[in-house]
């Protein structure tokens, strides 16, 4: 069964702010930076704190890059006001050179992508979602909500790093419902 993006804004802020009511900041920062950077799990959890710190300054940064694992391309990633919010707030707690951002407590590793994954689906099962959520579902809810928004698909597969737009439209997980909402809005004649 393919992963597809959540495509409820409610259900989204649900699933970030699961844990943060929970306490559980490093889960919540997950959950936030999976759905604001389109980054694959795998490239979120090797995310170091001096990645996206500034230890001079002593606060999160504007922007940070990465070189991404699958693609091998580097991306500079702008961090909104959500996830710079999210991580400040782990940074008090969390901040130190060297570390990872998504750390396990005990080993001083970042988490497993299959960790990810249950950190991920617990929140969508306790929260009664009915589609399968999942780290990937993340990335692809960022995709959705900016082509709802009116971003181009063209600069979303720039993001993504995608080879080829078919692709992209995948990632997108276009429904008739949304067809649907583009014939009934236009209205050109009248």
């Amino acid at each position: 069964m393919t992963t597809q993006p959540i495509r409820n804004k409610h259900q989204v802020r649900e699933l970030a702010t699961y844990y943060l009511k929970k306490g559980e900041v490093r889960n919540h920062v997950l959950i936030v930076l999976g759905v604001h950077t389109a980054l694959r799990i795998s490239d979120l959890l090797r995310l170091r704190w001096e990645d996206v710190y500034d230890f001079e300054r002593n606060r999160v940064r504007a922007s940070f890059y990465i070189v991404e694992g699958k693609t091998r391309k580097t991306k500079t990633i702008a961090l909104n006001k959500s996830a710079v919010k999210a991580l400040t707030l782990l940074a008090a707690s969390a901040a130190m050179p060297g570390r990872f951002l998504i750390e396990n407590p005990r080993t001083k590793k970042a988490i497993s992508r299959i960790q990810a994954y249950r950190i991920i689906r617990v929140a969508a099962e306790t929260l009664g979602f009915q589609q399968r959520v999942s780290p990937h579902s993340l990335r692809k809810s960022f995709g959705y909500f900016a082509w709802k928004s009116g971003v181009s698909p063209a600069i979303i597969m720039e993001i993504y790093n995608h080879s080829s737009l078919a692709v992209t439209r995948r990632y997108l997980g276009v429904t008739q419902d949304d067809k649907n909402e583009v014939y009934w809005g236009l209205s050109l004649c009248g």
